[in-house]
């Protein structure tokens, strides 16, 4: 009879002997961490939501999603539930007979229900609001007192919203709040491009970049009329009000009560389809849609200039926005643009959905990441965006058997299929239901397409607003060290692990095959699944093999949580970063991580000119940097690596290094914890031709003053310069007082009297770009 062990994974993941059972919210592994130009002209949209009106006889019914919506994955009958799915919820994409199934639990086993994510707190009502045990007032005549009327209470319910203010040209602001007794405990604000996903503070107008901290510390802990009492930002006037329309529509979506006459913010909402092949305006007023206005965006994500529209762009717009107009997402295709008006139809579903006060999607917008089904060879990975339920962003990666991005040095087929996979899943706006390998799969990569499908329907999972039972996804998982020495294969079905397959890495990264293993390699496997199959991550070290006994649990507590239904605090992949710099150089850190661990780093030292300086860099940082990498894999964390010794001789460096790759954890938040536009800290660029070197000092998280070189043809510093570079080095250096954002620290362009320098100052502002890309958050 098959043994089944079950397996409890703590808020450490330490497991009790003998048994233990997953518990996914713990593996949510979460490290703790160790003037200028004016936003645009604000816009009148400081005032919150209007409160509800009647709804006109003739308003227009919310229309129905253009594409079926997924269904929840289907669980056994005897599961007991608890509390009823959203009818949107999607559907267990069906796979072939060898594949784990997604959710499926074994009768006898105990489930841990899901909490009921919609039950109210009871919250304080508005000052306005009737108390619901408040009884009719006392009337001399009994018998003519009318019936007391039932009076519900505007209760909040607790929860994450997400909300959109009014849109524009560039895109739109929003908002992920946490409501928590009626206040909002955390809050995520949003500045997107025009696909309306969230950019980087950077690439916004300078004066919002400040706006991001102080609007956030104004909008923690406040009620709904707290927030829109707030002050907005100085320089920012629009953004800030467009972020209060949307807490406040936020919470709107949050009442337990909602008016059942109203169905649509007042407003221009925006939409985008998931190819991003078109942007909708529509307009609501007084429950009615009363304008739409289509624009064709460019394969950059960006609205395409009116002056340069084609004629068949103009004849398309001209055809298809009566249609929008007249019924919304309900068009029927226009005769001559069929392609065209199916993904401008579904721009509109999407803006109707950011209009809509009850909006029915089953998820929470945001960022989610998964993995598909686990090979001793490899695994694919999907990161993806999410909107109103639908995928908006994808990228898809194929992962060695060490679990990091193999890149294009993956199999040349499935290089290939990354982009018509790409292509085919948003052109589908989810994962594909009901997958067949001979029709959804790319032809010479269909085990990897299976795999990517897969991974993109757990990330949706991850996103539901009301989890599914279970807390860890039904299938076969991998999990490898961060050193990589041992990887192993995890069956989990059930929230149980039924099976380990154990694997050693030789020293040549790859790993040793069953039948090449010594007699001793053998022995050691066998002991090491034994003990973790018995006893978890608390399985006893073998004697004599104590670093693969900590290498076997590590991985372990890697796959389970790769088998997670929580989405984890940092996003997967290599982020590069810089320590500060000085006019001699500085130091990068290009960090991999995987579930918060860092499982690769490269450090080098680079020269003024950007590139690393390899054995020509100081004796003692080259002696320092084996020691520090691994130290930092050692230990493996955002908070163990500050807490790295420095390597005596190379302080400088050391201190620069651990700065980098703090800085490379900052880069990889799902959810920035203090969202800016740069670090604070000193950091260098150069020209494309490395003749030029800026260093960029950041404070308050903008750039406030910079020091320009010129550098020889070996990187060196050169000090004899043409009246040309004094005079562009003076201009850089000398027109900032090194209180406020730097004159060319947003927006730098090039200048000159003649021609010599322009073009000086052209390589100038290339190297002034490189500086503010190292020193961006």
């Amino acid at each position: 009879m098959k043994k089944l062990i079950s397996l409890t994974v703590s808020a450490a993941l330490l497991l009790a002997p003998l048994a233990y059972t997953i518990n996914a919210p713990a593996l949510n592994l979460k490290v703790d961490a160790v003037s200028a130009a004016s936003e645009e002209a604000p816009a009148a949209t400081a005032k919150p939501a209007p409160k509800a009106t009647a709804k006109p006889a003739a308003t227009p019914k919310a229309t129905a999603k253009p594409a079926p919506t997924p269904k929840a994955t289907a669980k056994p009958a005897a599961t007991p539930k608890a509390t009823a799915k959203p009818a949107a919820t999607p559907k267990a994409t069906a796979k072939p007979a060898a594949t784990p199934k997604a959710t499926a639990k074994p009768a006898a086993t105990p489930k841990a229900t899901a909490k009921p994510a919609a039950t109210p707190k009871a919250t304080a009502a508005p000052a306005a609001s009737a108390k619901a045990s408040e009884k009719p007032a006392a009337t001399a005549k009994p018998v003519a007192t009318a019936a007391p009327v039932t009076v519900h209470k505007d209760v909040y319910q607790d929860g994450v919203y997400v909300a959109y203010g009014d849109a524009y040209s560039k895109g739109t602001e929003g908002a992920k709040i946490t409501i928590k007794d009626g206040k909002i405990a955390d809050i995520e604000l949003l500045r997107t491009s025009p696909k309306i996903i969230d950019r980087n503070a950077r690439e916004n107008y300078s004066g919002v970049w400040a706006a991001y901290g102080l609007m956030k510390d104004r909008l923690m802990g406040k009620t709904r009329d707290g927030a829109a009492a707030v002050d907005a930002v100085s320089g920012a006037t629009r953004t800030s009000n467009g972020w209060k329309l949307s807490v406040d529509r936020a919470f709107e979506r949050s009442l337990a009560h909602q008016a059942a006459d109203v169905a649509y913010f007042n407003g221009v909402h925006m939409g985008v389809d998931p190819e991003a092949k078109y942007a909708v305006f529509a307009t609501y007023e007084a429950n009615k849609l009363t304008a739409v206005k289509l624009y064709p965006l460019s394969a950059t994500g960006d609205f395409v200039d009116e002056k340069t529209y084609t004629a068949e762009q103009t004849a398309a717009i001209a055809a298809i926005t009566p249609a929008l107009l007249a019924k919304g997402a309900s068009a029927q295709p226009v005769a001559g643009f069929e392609a065209e008006t199916k993904a401008a139809v579904n721009a509109f579903w999407d803006a109707e959905q950011n209009a809509s006060i009850n909006n029915k999607s089953a998820y929470v917008d945001g960022f989610y990441s998964s993995y598909g089904t686990a090979r001793s060879v490899g695994v694919e990975r999907a990161d993806v965006v999410i909107r109103n339920g639908k995928l908006v962003d994808v990228k898809l990666f194929r992962l060695g058997s060490n679990l990091i991005d193999r890149g294009a040095t993956a199999y040349a087929e499935v290089v290939k299929a990354n982009a018509p996979m790409t292509a085919k899943l948003l052109a589908n706006g989810s994962y594909i239901a009901n997958y067949n390998e001979k029709v959804d799969g790319i032809s010479g990569a269909t085990e990897s397409s299976h795999g990517w499908n897969q991974a993109v329907e757990r990330a949706f999972e991850k996103a539901l607003k009301t989890p599914g039972e279970g807390q860890t996804f039904d299938g076969k998982f991998a999990g490898v060290d961060n050193q990589s020495k041992v990887m192993l294969l995890v069956d989990i079905d059930a929230d149980q692990v039924t099976g380990i397959k154990l694997s050693l890495f030789g020293a040549d990264g790859k790993l040793i095959a069953d039948d090449k293993r010594t007699e001793e390699q053998k022995s050691l496997v066998d002991k090491l699944t034994a003990g973790l199959l018995a006893s978890g991550v608390q399985a006893p070290d073998i004697a004599g093999q104590e670093v693969l006994s900590a290498a076997a649990k590590a991985a372990l507590t890697d796959a389970l949580t790769n088998a997670s239904k929580i989405q984890g605090t940092y996003k997967d992949g290599t982020f590069t970063a810089y320590g500060d710099a000085y006019d001699k150089g500085t130091n990068k850190a290009d960090v991999t991580l995987r579930n918060g661990k860092i499982v690769n780093v490269a450090l080098s030292r680079v020269g003024m000119n950007m590139v690393d300086l390899g054995k020509s860099a100081y004796a003692e940082v080259q002696k320092a940097i084996p020691v520090l990498t691994a130290s930092f894999l050692a230990a493996g964390t955002r908070e163990g690596a500050q807490d790295v010794d420095a390597v005596s001789g190379a302080t400088s460096s050391s201190n620069a290094l651990k700065a980098a790759v703090d800085r490379a954890y900052g880069k990889a938040e799902v959810t920035e914890t203090d969202k800016a536009a740069y670090f604070d800290g000193i950091f260098i660029g150069a020209s494309v031709d490395k003749t030029v070197n800026v260093m960029v000092t950041t404070k308050y998280n903008v750039p406030v003053t910079m020091a320009v070189y010129y550098l020889d043809d070996k990187g060196k510093v050169r000090y004899n310069l043409t009246d040309d570079e004094l005079l562009v080095k003076y201009e850089i250096e000398n027109t900032s007082n090194g209180k406020g954002l730097h004159k060319y620290g947003y927006r730098a362009a090039a200048f000159g009297a003649n021609d010599a320098q322009k073009g000086i100052s052209a390589k100038v502002v290339e190297a002034i770009k490189e500086a503010l890309e190292s020193a961006g958050k």
